[in-house]
């Protein structure tokens, strides 16, 4: 089966459940698992969630496949992906503690797939204990056909830059290209397809608690990012009995094994436990109307929460198109130095506090307790500017935030693209103390 559908309104974390057949009649009624499940398929659960956690936050969803996933014709073994790397890691590079930026990478030389393009630029927290996160970079030139592949160790967060992507899951298809995020949980199995030419762009590894909406407070009902318009799969399926590999991350290793047929044999499922895409251009910001600038937190488009309130295990954080309108303020960031580490990226356009050196395709680490904020240029531009109502058009940076120091991979420390003179961006901001009010 080749439908590619997707259906609004998922809410992640929220446990709204959805039901959703390939073939008519596939999903039995009343009933999870009876003596014999429609079209000789059979029931198997993927649980997101211990199995006593509280109904609000209990997620798993029944899956009605042509062969169950415990069958495969040999052991897992042991693969090497050598780039793709997990918390804990503390390569040994010669690079200290710093702010740091890159240019957009060059593209590796050869066939990459989605699985082999992944390079890891900074982790975070401990993939055994579930804390934590990965940003890397992925980079795709080849799709995978008989291949597939899941996460154990956390879901996976994917924002093209440059190129469309398909991603072929259990559950269903779902396509995303610039502008938009995909987002696959912990165990499901997928394929990844490209829609055109090479693609590339920012993945983001989730060890921690699952992305969820954050709550809005004072903002109330409406505004930042609203559950109409998460989309999840329809089911679709491949009835493929060809010779496959299935390649697992486990415990920040991988491990390959020979199955006879295509695990994405789903034929229907019903749960809330699913993929999604969201596009962040229907993110609805709000902002300073009069003085000030807020703080980043009101871009917040998905949290993975930490179990203590206030502090996140991660924020997913976006800077949208927006209007600027805050009267005798300086406009952009503060400069500051925070508890949480900070990884930006830019998928188009410019970056308003820092105009010049960060490129789409390019990112930036601004760590736990590291000083940062807007170059000398974007000072002195925002210092002296008319404060006029200006739109920043055309742009969408983001942050992974972290509670947790992130820490830099030896590939990161090495990449050509490296900006060994970005602290000179501050260099020129001048003494202006007069030592009069």
């Amino acid at each position: 089966m080749t439908k590619s559908a997707i259906v609004p309104g998922y809410m992640p974390g929220f446990g709204n459940d959805f039901e959703t057949e390939a073939l008519p009649g596939a999903l039995p009624s009343g009933q999870n698992s009876p003596q014999k499940c429609a079209y000789g398929l059979y029931a198997e659960q993927l649980s997101g969630s211990p199995f006593t956690a509280p109904r609000g936050a209990n997620e798993r969803s029944w899956l009605y496949r042509i062969q169950p996933s415990v069958r495969h014709t040999a052991d897992f073994s042991p693969v090497d992906v050598p780039f793709w790397k997990s918390a804990p890691c503390t390569d040994q590079h010669s690079l200290s503690p710093g702010q740091l930026r890159w240019s957009p990478p060059p593209f590796p030389e050869g066939k990459v797939t989605f699985v082999t393009g992944v390079r890891t630029i900074t982790t975070a927290g401990d993939v055994n204990s579930q804390t934590g996160m990965s940003a890397s970079f992925f980079f795709v030139n080849t799709s995978m056909v008989d291949e597939h592949f899941y996460s154990a160790d956390g879901e996976l967060m994917i924002l093209p830059q440059d190129g469309g992507l398909r991603f072929f899951t259990e559950l269903g298809k779902i396509e995303v290209t610039p502008g938009e995020i995909c987002v696959i949980p912990r165990g499901v199995k997928f394929k990844v397809e490209l829609l055109g030419g090479p693609a590339r762009g920012y993945l983001c590894e989730n060890y921690g608690g699952k992305f969820t909406l954050p709550n809005r407070g004072p903002i109330g009902a409406n505004c930042l990012a609203n559950q109409r318009d998460f989309k999840i799969p329809v089911a679709a399926f491949e009835d493929k009995t060809t010779p496959s590999t299935l390649t697992i991350k486990w415990c920040g290793r991988f491990y390959q094994a020979t199955i006879p047929h295509s695990p994405l044999d789903v034929v229907a499922w019903h749960g809330n436990y699913a993929p999604y895409k969201y596009d962040l251009r229907t993110f609805a910001p709000v902002g300073a109307t009069l003085f000030d600038h807020p703080d980043p937190s009101i871009y917040t488009v998905l949290t993975s929460p930490s179990g203590e309130e206030g502090t996140a295990n991660l924020d997913f954080i976006i800077f949208p198109e927006r209007w600027e309108v805050a009267e005798h303020s300086f406009r952009p960031p503060w400069y500051h130095m925070n508890i949480m580490s900070e990884f930006m990226g830019l998928i188009y356009g410019i970056y308003d506090a820092k105009p010049e050196g960060f490129a789409p395709g390019g990112a930036s680490l601004h760590n736990c307790m590291l000083p940062h904020g807007p170059d000398a240029s974007a000072f002195d531009h925002a210092s002296n500017a008319k404060l006029e109502p200006r739109k920043l058009a055309n742009t969408m940076a983001f942050m992974f935030e972290t509670r947790y120091p992130q820490h830099v991979t030896k590939y990161a420390a090495e990449l050509s693209s490296r900006q060994t003179n970005y602290r000179d961006c501050w260099s020129s901001l001048p003494r202006l103390f007069t030592g009069k009010p």
